[in-house]
């Protein structure tokens, strides 16, 4: 028997010293991972923490002076910084609950039996496949004051949608929406299917109203995977940049990526625009935070 053993034992030893072992397969694929991040997030996250600090500008060849926190102090005591985030917050509520609303309620319609179901998924899915910068171009021939379809199509004549000051932030949130409320209905439609169907017979039984079964079984059962969509469309919506940029330059749609972009490359304030991406770091991670207690709390229930 021990020589059985042994004999095994010898031939995966011999196994291992012509190929490669599971540790050294391991290393393979993590040491690479490890030495990516570290190049390329925490290096120049780092780096650019130090700069924050400084009174450095990238356009000259001045060497960094260390003026501590009064590039913070001066961002945070700015009205015009405020502002910013007042327009980046009512673009994020505006185009959050535009894609949640109708998101959610095209995954509800796809959950039924439906002739061409796949089709019209797959179909629906293809606006978050486009680039930004294509749907921002499309979009500005949709808003077109002369040819533009949106006008044809309601009828406003020649209404200036993107040179009117108190509408072109929603026009760009209304492109934000149409852009990613398939990536809600695709979570929605998986938090949907995994609902009991015994659930809804039993409703049924006791002849509950439609309402009723929305409020007290659809919507309590999907809402951890529908709070989770809400996250990452927050995130994504706070750092909004591409949309804005390429439909509008109205300054009421300068939202805060737009002003660190124009703080680090056109005004060249290389250690006040590191400041104020940290702030800006700090609020969104602050807000996820919130976000992710009110998940664990939905998910207790």
């Amino acid at each position: 028997m021990a020589t059985v053993v042994m004999t095994s034992l010898d031939s995966k030893s011999r196994a291992a010293s012509r190929g490669l072992s599971d540790i050294k397969i391991r290393n393979l694929f993590i040491i690479p991972t490890i030495l990516f991040l570290i190049v390329f997030n925490i290096f120049p996250l780092i780096y650019s923490l130090g700069y924050s600090f400084t009174d450095f500008r990238a356009s000259t060849n001045a060497p960094a002076a260390f003026v501590g926190l009064q590039n913070y102090r001066e961002l945070l005591n700015d009205p015009f910084i405020w502002a910013n985030f007042a327009i980046t917050a009512k673009y994020v509520i505006v185009s959050v609950t535009g894609q949640v609303v109708v998101g959610f309620g095209t995954a509800m319609l796809l959950n039924r039996e439906i002739p061409f179901k796949g089709l019209i998924t797959t179909l629906l899915l293809l606006p978050m496949m486009l680039s930004m910068a294509v749907v921002g171009l499309f979009w500005k021939l949709l808003y077109d004051p002369s040819f533009g379809i949106i006008n044809y199509a309601l009828g406003l004549g020649s209404f200036e949608w993107l040179a009117n000051p108190d509408m072109a932030l929603y026009a760009v949130a209304i492109t934000d929406i149409w852009m990613w409320s398939p990536f809600v209905m695709l979570l929605s439609l998986a938090g949907l299917s995994a609902v009991p169907r015994h659930l809804y017979e039993a409703a049924a039984i006791d002849r509950a109203g439609p309402f009723y079964t929305f409020f007290h079984i659809t919507l309590p059962l999907v809402a951890p995977i529908l709070m989770i969509a809400v996250i990452f469309r927050t995130m994504e919506a706070f750092k909004t940049f591409d949309l804005a940029y390429i439909l509008t330059s109205q300054p009421t749609t300068e939202v805060i990526s737009i002003r660190l972009y124009k703080m680090a490359f056109q005004e060249w304030q290389t250690g006040r625009s590191c400041a104020l991406a940290y702030i800006v770091l700090i609020m969104v991670l602050a807000i996820t935070n919130i976000y992710v207690k009110y998940l664990n709390r939905v998910k207790e229930r």
